[in-house]
């Protein structure tokens, strides 16, 4: 009987792996997200480019989400007229002076203190899955020796290395999956700005090709697709090679920044950015594809070194994001934006530790979930797995729970804590009566996590 289940194992993979997928949104929607993807529940994004040595952008409440992004910082400078443009303008020429151009900040840009054996324990002590890196950003500027951005890369001016090599075999050697984020358009490239079809057959497709045939990544991460529709960045035609030929064809996952009309249509799964899909609120939207959000522990992506402490989310903030975006069914890529000397502020190793420390007891309730039917209440979130089911508690419960519940629980316990935990059901009600739940305790101070045995049911 083993044998026979075994052996339609193997027919059933060789079926998958044999799938051939055509150059269109029809065939490529249906390859489905790797598991591994919709496991991994938390990621960090990298920011790290030139425009960490200005390392500059405005910050508190009269600037919208987008217009406080270091990484933007050419485009700003040049092309916008915007109060957000002035106010770049403004910082730079009593900085540097209005002769000195953005393109000399790249020898300046030497990651002399980058350790990416460093950076990768960071990450994996943090609980993160995965890592996508900044390969390229809209300023064209890459991180590994890309022949199509001669002496416009990391090899040729700047830190002289492969900066995109060096960490991905660090992040690979902790075991976790390594992709990039890859800019489609470039502001400012002349090839770009003449010829859109031939830039993309000549610079962007080659490009695309080659990090995915010298690093094989887990992850592609596309952006800047919002000028042209997925027709012109011939998208359909790179993932029908990247599902059909590559040497990650079967283990790679993409997001849904294929152009103009493909947020949240197309791709392996859809993003949100600060809870923004373009201009539109998704911090309720559902979404029963794939999905992640993407965001800052401050207000850029990018180092902004004009940020205070206030302008950082909190541990406590951190921890609930991650919680809320994976009872929605969702992934967190919480991004760092290191220094351009190669080092990662010291408040975003802490909030990456404190993050860490909790999934180091409460992970459970995390990776390899799902979520549930169940909504929020009074603080609490869901998450299940198999047949038990997770509450998260990321308030202070001095009152009884009750909720909805098709299935009684069987036995209940608190994560971490040599705590009893009453629960009592009736007539598909649960009721959990209050805990007294402190920071001092061993499960943590940023939420709790009761795990409800065979509540999930079937």
């Amino acid at each position: 009987m083993k044998k026979i289940v075994l052996f339609l194992l193997l027919i059933s993979s060789a079926f998958v792996h044999a799938q051939t997928y055509s150059p269109n949104w029809e065939s490529l929607d249906a390859r489905p997200a790797p598991q591994w993807f919709k496991d991994a529940k938390f990621g960090i994004f990298i920011h790290w480019g030139v425009y960490s040595v200005p390392a500059w952008a405005p910050v508190g409440k009269d600037y919208a989400v987008y217009s406080k992004y270091s990484e933007w910082y050419w485009n700003r400078l040049v092309t916008d007229s915007s109060k957000v443009g002035k106010a770049f303008r403004a910082y730079h020429n009593s900085t540097y002076g209005p002769n000195f151009k953005y393109q000399d900040f790249a020898p300046l840009f030497k990651a002399e203190l980058f350790n990416p054996e460093q950076w990768a324990d960071v990450f994996k002590n943090a609980g993160a899955q995965y890592v996508v890196l900044t390969s390229k950003h809209h300023d064209g500027f890459a991180l590994w020796p890309s022949a199509e951005a001669w002496n416009w890369n990391a090899a040729d001016v700047g830190p002289h290395k492969d900066l995109a090599g060096e960490l991905t075999n660090a992040v690979k050697e902790k075991g976790l999956h390594m992709g990039f984020y890859y800019s489609l358009y470039e502001w400012f490239n002349p090839l770009y700005k003449s010829d859109i079809d031939k830039y993309v057959s000549e610079h962007m497709m080659p490009q695309l090709k080659d990090l995915v045939n010298r690093y094989k990544p887990d992850i592609i991460w596309p952006d800047g697709e919002w000028e042209h529709p997925s027709e012109t960045w011939k998208s359909t035609q790179f993932l029908a090679w990247l599902y059909n030929e590559s040497p990650v064809k079967n283990t790679v996952v993409v997001n849904d920044r294929w152009g103009k009309e493909t947020r949240s249509k197309h791709g392996g799964y859809y993003t949100t950015e600060y809870d923004i899909v373009h201009n539109e609120d998704a911090s309720k939207k559902q979404f029963e594809h794939p999905w992640e959000e993407c965001r800052g522990i401050g207000g850029s992506f990018g180092y902004n070194r004009n940020e205070t402490l206030g302008d950082y989310e909190t541990s406590d903030a951190v921890i609930h994001m991650l919680i809320q975006k994976v009872a929605r069914g969702g992934n967190l890529l919480l991004d760092i934006g290191p220094a351009a000397d190669g080092t990662i502020p010291v408040i975003m190793q802490q909030r990456l530790a404190d993050m860490g420390a909790w999934l180091k007891t409460n992970g459970e309730a995390i990776f390899g979930t799902t979520a549930t039917k169940q909504p929020s209440i009074n603080g609490a979130w869901f998450t299940q797995k198999n047949m038990d089911l997770y509450v998260i508690l990321t308030a202070k419960m001095d009152k009884p729970l009750t909720f909805d519940l098709a299935t009684a629980p069987g036995k209940a316990t608190l994560l971490g804590v040599n705590k009893k935990v009453t629960v009592s059901y009736r007539s598909g009600k649960c009721t959990i009566n209050p805990l007294e739940l402190y920071p001092n305790l061993p499960a943590g101070g940023y939420a709790w996590v009761i795990k409800l045995e065979g509540a999930a049911g079937k």
